[in-house]
């Protein structure tokens, strides 16, 4: 038998939750699809050469691996002649990363992927080195 002091859900307040769930499944949609398009959409990639300056591990909570790559030859502002471009880059990938260590001050050509932001985890840069093409000795 029913107990006659419990109350029945009025339609009027099923409805009401059913409108603020949707609202809120709706919200969480639209910011994880912005924050998946800010931090995990590969906005381009490429290919950049030049001479690696330094590779580096460093970071506070989370260590990762940044590197410079120096690009020489490009035309400057009026007077100067040469002007150098420098690449900074992360590497997300640990055997990547370690290949690099031992061609400091070679010619690399390296493939990377550009994000709209960058990551703790992943590293410092939104430019992101995920292979190398070639390495040449400047000697």
């Amino acid at each position: 038998m029913e107990n006659e002091n419990t109350p029945t859900p009025s339609p009027r307040k099923s409805r009401k939750g059913w409108i603020i769930a949707t609202i809120v499944l709706f919200v969480l949609l639209v910011l994880s699809g912005i924050f998946f398009f800010r931090y995990y959409f590969v906005f381009g990639e490429g290919v950049k050469a030049g001479e690696l300056n330094y590779m580096v591990h460093k970071g506070y909570i989370w260590k990762t691996n940044e590197g410079k790559l120096i690009q020489s030859g490009f035309k400057g502002k009026a007077g100067v002649a040469v002007q150098s471009y420098e690449f900074e880059f992360s590497v997300d990938n640990q055997k990547v990363a370690d290949s690099l260590m031992r061609c400091t001050s070679k010619t690399v050509e390296l493939h990377y992927k550009e994000y709209k932001n960058a990551l703790p985890w992943r590293g410092m840069s939104k430019y992101v080195v995920d292979s190398i093409y070639s390495v040449q000795s400047n000697y």
